[in-house]
């Protein structure tokens, strides 16, 4: 399928090194380097990917229609162009409106290893995480009517939703965010260090290996780990309070539990934490370290961490900007009010 992109190093060894086995027994998982295994990993059981639900997907991932203003799409937040996030602190929706709790958006990529969706972990899958921003008011600001509409309203979208799902489809708010979701499954991004867990020695630097073996050392795997290198809830601030935490008034779920983002591709998600208030990789691996771990991170153990980290920038799904259904006379009309 070509929005996987599952390049498998070659010259892969048969027995895994030391430190690899150290990583696994951290919790470090590796994406798997067979396209088949990656398939299972990623597929929803109660709606199969196909080629045509994908192809489907992602048109309405990059369609600026589904949004109140007809200018916002999903990629408006999560740009597959740049990193799966925006580059700012908050997140910018309807009318220029940052978000009201100056949440930042998280990467989309590889967002479908996650244990639960949304900072608060509130969204248990990406289909149901692609239900909110659709209808949030500084978000796209759209309803279900309004989404519902414009889809029905392009014939080439319905000719599309049968194909992809059978002459009796339902195209309803429901159909068409699941839709959206399958697609954001696929943004799965293998790095050098998966291919170094899946065998290949010569895949990281000594310099990369080094900073594998202080991350693993320092204790940030307690957080940071599985496949996704994170994704879970955890409690934040642990140890000392987080020093940009009036920045925002996020407070977590009801049980001051915040989801841990991904470590994958971070060299290209900066600003950091949920309120974007740090844009260093360094000081964030050092606050990181203070307030969860209470350990002080040195100038030099914080660079081996960041070099290791740069290690987890992945091979990114080559995705073709799509040519989109023209609007007809039935296409509810743009409203950026």
């Amino acid at each position: 399928m070509k929005y996987l992109l599952l390049s498998v190093a070659m010259g892969a060894t048969v027995m895994a090194s030391p430190l690899a086995k150290q990583a696994k027994d951290a919790g470090l998982v590796a994406i798997p380097a067979k396209h088949a295994e990656v398939m299972k990993l990623v597929d929803n059981p109660k709606n199969h990917l196909t080629p045509e639900k994908i192809e489907l997907g992602k048109k309405l991932y990059f369609d600026p229609r589904l949004s109140k203003s007809g200018l916002i799409s999903c990629n408006f937040c999560h740009n597959l162009g740049e990193g799966g996030d925006d580059g700012v602190s908050a997140a910018i929706g309807h009318g220029w409106t940052a978000n009201p709790h100056h949440l930042n958006s998280p990467t989309v990529y590889n967002a479908v290893f996650a244990e639960k969706q949304f900072w608060d972990g509130r969204s248990p899958d990406l289909e149901d995480q692609a239900k909110g921003p659709t209808l949030a008011p500084p978000e796209m600001a759209a309803t279900k009517e309004h989404i519902s509409k414009v889809v029905n309203s392009m014939p080439e979208y319905v000719a599309e939703f049968k194909k992809a799902y059978g002459k009796n489809v339902k195209i309803d708010f429901n159909s068409i965010t699941d839709t959206i979701g399958l697609f954001e499954r696929t943004l799965v991004t293998p790095s050098r260090f998966d291919d170094y867990l899946n065998g290949d020695e010569k895949a990281l630097s000594s310099a990369e290996k080094e900073g594998l073996k202080t991350f693993i050392n320092t204790g940030c795997t307690s957080c940071h780990n599985g496949i996704a290198v994170g994704g879970g809830m955890q409690g934040f601030a642990l140890i000392a309070p987080y020093k940009y935490a009036k920045v925002g008034d996020f407070k977590g779920d009801k049980n001051n539990m915040v989801k841990t983002p991904t470590l994958r591709n971070i060299t290209e998600t900066a600003p950091y934490f949920h309120n974007g208030a740090i844009w260093s990789l360094k000081e964030a691996i050092q606050e990181m370290g203070r307030i969860q771990l209470g350990v002080n991170v040195s100038d030099k153990d914080a660079a081996s961490i960041e070099t290791f980290l740069k290690a987890l920038e992945g091979r990114k799904p080559k995705v073709d900007y799509p040519m989109l259904p023209a609007s007809t006379d039935k296409t509810p009309r743009p409203n950026v009010k």
